[in-house]
């Protein structure tokens, strides 16, 4: 049976703030905050603040939002810092989320293309 929904439910095995990254957690369809670029990224959370046991939505819609770590220009490629807020990336091998539609200055919310991958 299809799933047709912008979101997928993760058990958060940590705090997990508004738009942040994330990526899988030790258990069965778990997730904790992205640490860096390299981490296997799954997209960014939802937006509402979670604690340890709560449920997690990972947004899967084309165009979510996530919060800015750094200055990001409109098209950048997106990764996660250690607090997972999105950075701009173009070193080979980081994992990224996609690119951001707007740009914007560290602490914004910005919606971005979601595109999965390694460059």
């Amino acid at each position: 049976m299809p799933v047709n929904s912008d979101f997928r439910g993760r058990a958060a095995e940590g705090g997990i703030g508004r738009f942040r990254i994330i990526k899988p957690g030790a258990g069965v369809k778990s997730a904790v905050l992205a640490a860096g670029p390299t981490d296997k990224l799954l997209g960014t959370s939802d937006e509402l603040a979670h604690v340890a046991g709560e449920q997690v939505d990972l947004a899967v819609g084309p165009v979510p939002f996530v919060v800015l770590g750094g200055n990001v220009a409109a098209g950048d490629a997106l990764t996660s810092d250690a607090n997972g807020a999105a950075i701009t990336t173009t070193t080979t091998g980081n994992r990224i989320i996609g690119f951001a539609e707007i740009g914007g200055v560290a602490g914004d919310e910005i919606p971005y293309l979601r595109a999965l991958g390694v460059l």
